[in-house]
């Protein structure tokens, strides 16, 4: 059976300004360590499907820069999406196109391309075992990530039944909570909701077309034209709401893989290699009895004397200083900048 990868890059990462933008989001940007995080996700998904075999979705206007990035991959598997329309949109496609190319029983997992993997064999071996179960099975499989703490930041899974090969039907999907539920979710066993997904394509389809209105029927109508298809989506959804929530095939299998879809600045500090006083630097910075802080310098020299639980950004004519605390809610900072600052970081950039 053919396997296949399936890596969704859309979004602009607006959470990672003054570094990311439109056209330079996070997911070309080496934010983990010295390589762009895309390229970090295709290469740990290399042992699982090979370039051929290996699907990349992304905005149109960066299919050149994803291109240049992962030079293996065959020009047509860089798909652009002509406009946004939610993951199950993107999904629809891709499963469209691996059973194109090689049949409806093809497998794929599907991934997304900013995540931090820390045991990355053992994320492997959970992704092959939940193939496993997705063709034992023909269901569609999730990978609900045990709790480090209790996030109100990610939505949950409720694990319901043991199906036997590990995996469980999924209870329920719960969206983002408030911490005090996140508390009484991880005492409960519920899993993070992680994106991670596998399933054969064929499957997948079906149960497209059976439960989501808002995008099956332009798949039927436009089966071979992506333009058409995005562009008649009734309206974005993710593949979590407009399937797995509406289908009685979806079993979860749980992964403690040291995850993380480092979302903020602030996550830079878990993801991060930390120095004695556990500090996350990257680029040329001192750091003197300082403790907790998050450095990203791409220009110039950052010093830090005294100071704990800091973000400091540096790009050529703006640094962003926050805490790590507050470096979660930058959509209220960039609200209350005046635009000749927000998009300061856009005309003064340099190429990638």
């Amino acid at each position: 059976m053919t396997a296949w990868t399936v890596v969704l890059a859309g979004g602009t990462g607006s959470r990672f300004w003054p570094v990311s933008s439109p056209e330079r989001p996070k997911q070309l940007l080496p934010l983990v360590d010295q390589h762009p995080m895309l390229a970090n996700t295709l290469s740990r998904m290399a042992s699982l499907a090979g370039p051929a075999e290996t699907l990349v979705l992304t905005n149109a206007q960066l299919v050149a820069d994803v291109r240049a990035l992962a030079p293996q991959l065959p020009s047509a598997n860089v798909i652009a999406e002509p406009r946004p329309a939610g993951t199950a949109a993107a999904l629809a496609w891709a499963a469209h196109e691996v059973a194109r190319r090689s049949g409806p029983d093809a497998l794929m997992y599907s991934v997304h391309a900013d995540w931090s993997i820390g045991d990355v064999p053992r994320y492997q071996a959970t992704l092959r075992q939940a193939g496993e179960v997705a063709v034992a099975e023909r269901a569609l499989v999730t990978i609900g990530i045990v709790p480090s703490r209790p996030d109100p930041g990610f939505g949950y899974i409720q694990p319901g039944p043991d199906t036997g090969h590990g995996a469980r039907r999924v209870g329920k999907f719960v969206e983002k909570p408030t911490r005090a539920v996140a508390e009484e979710f991880v005492a409960a066993g519920f899993l993070w909701n992680s994106g991670i997904f596998v399933w054969q394509a064929g499957v997948f389809l079906e149960e497209l077309q059976r439960h989501c209105p808002e995008v099956g029927p332009a798949l039927a109508a436009h089966p071979d034209d992506a333009d058409g298809f995005f562009g008649a989506v009734a309206k974005p959804i993710a593949v979590d709401v407009g399937v797995l929530e509406r289908s009685g095939r979806v079993f979860v299998i749980p992964g403690d893989f040291g995850w993380d879809d480092v979302g903020t600045w602030a996550a830079l500090h878990r993801v991060r290699v930390r120095d004695a006083q556990d500090n996350a630097v990257s680029g040329p910075a001192h750091v003197v009895d300082a403790r907790g802080n998050v450095v990203h310098a791409e220009r110039g020299t950052v010093v830090l004397y005294g100071v704990d639980d800091l973000v400091v950004v540096t790009r050529p004519g703006l640094t962003l200083v926050t805490t790590r605390e507050q470096s979660a809610d930058l959509k209220t900072l960039l609200d209350a900048l005046p635009a000749s600052v927000r998009e300061l970081r856009t005309r003064t950039d340099e190429p990638a």
